[in-house]
């Protein structure tokens, strides 16, 4: 059976938004903590005895509890060595749980079953900021049949994370505050600064780059509540068109108003034309899609009129025309070169 890609339509004009949508508060942003650590508990799927590392790891975890065990005498297959991962996230308080990742980086087959011994979670500074421990869950099953893990050698310890360490944050006795645009655009970062002057009537906001805001902060207001005001403001949101495709899954994202220009593409059997006149000619034979598109003659050829000659016209018919997923994608990568569509193309 072929596969067809799919085209989904979104559209790209200026819109309401909220601003806590479209930026963040610099310096307000999870900070990633890793751990490496031992799980226990295994019915015979842990790491095998090449993993040189898990047996050492054991032989250290027994000698802090006064046992000496040569690693070359462990010949357990019930512990794997894992690397624990997690975001610890602003503000988080002494005792704060949070979830934390688990991934095998021996040769286990499972984690099923295990649990994981209680890991120091450092920051980039080398910084123990926090604990975690607790049993796995490695999520159901998949469609696979009964038995069939989809990834049985990573898996979660749910509330297992601890907070040790505070991450200092002064925010409320701050005056400044930065907010940076998670895409950089003149008109957005204007339309935020214009739309908290206004709110406060004053020069509460300063764009000084396409990506950056600063803030100064009002009289008898503090920052939290400031700031709080200035996330639910909305603002007339422009976002940039462009046209994103992804190989693997042969999907196809765009605009439904991105145009294409005049232009013939040939590839393999398929045969797209854009005519520039207001009316499209239809050959003695063709099949009349709709009022805008006629497929040709020996069912390969595409003819649309000016005007109705947009990204996601050409998509549906050449999905009616039965082109695989990468016919289609080189055709639009061939309608980018030749300068037939002028919107970005982004291929992930």
């Amino acid at each position: 059976m072929r596969i067809i890609g799919l085209l989904f339509c979104l559209l790209t004009i200026a819109h309401a938004t909220r601003i806590s949508e479209v930026a963040n508060i610099v310096g307000v942003r999870d900070n990633q903590i890793i751990g490496y650590s031992l799980v226990v508990g295994l019915k015979k799927t842990g790491d095998g005895t090449t993993s040189k590392f898990t047996l050492q790891s054991i032989a250290n975890m027994l000698k802090a509890m006064n046992i000496d065990m040569n690693p070359v005498d462990i010949k357990s297959k019930n512990v794997a060595a894992v690397v624990v991962t997690a975001k610890f996230a602003p503000f988080a308080r002494q005792g704060d749980s949070f979830d934390v990742t688990v991934s095998s980086i021996g040769d286990a087959k499972s984690l099923e079953g295990g649990t994981l011994l209680m890991t120091p979670l450092k920051g980039v500074d080398g910084k123990i900021y926090a604990l975690a421990q607790g049993p796995l869950s490695i999520g159901g099953k998949n469609d696979k049949g009964a038995g069939a893990e989809s990834h049985p050698t990573v898996g979660m310890v749910y509330g297992g994370g601890l907070v040790e360490r505070e991450i200092a944050q002064d925010l409320y006795h701050q005056n400044n505050a930065t907010l940076s645009l998670k895409e950089s655009n003149f008109a957005n970062a204007v339309a935020i600064q214009n739309a908290i002057n206004a709110k406060y009537r004053s020069h509460a906001a300063t764009a000084i780059d396409p990506r950056t805001i600063q803030l100064q902060l009002p009289s008898n207001k503090s920052m939290v509540e400031f700031l709080a005001e200035v996330q639910s403001l909305n603002i007339d949101y422009t976002q940039d068109q462009k046209i994103i495709i992804n190989e693997r899954t042969g999907t196809i994202v765009a605009g439904v108003d991105v145009e294409v220009k005049p232009v013939v593409v040939t590839q393999g059997s398929l045969t797209v034309k854009i005519l520039s006149q207001n009316e499209v000619s239809k050959p003695a034979g063709s099949v009349a899609m709709d009022k805008s598109l006629v497929i040709g003659l020996n069912e390969n050829e595409i003819f649309t009129e000016k005007g109705t000659t947009t990204v996601a016209n050409i998509a549906r018919s050449l999905q009616k025309m039965g082109a695989t997923p990468k016919e289609m994608i080189s055709i639009f990568q061939a309608m980018k070169s030749a300068g037939a569509i002028s919107v970005d193309l982004e291929v992930i």
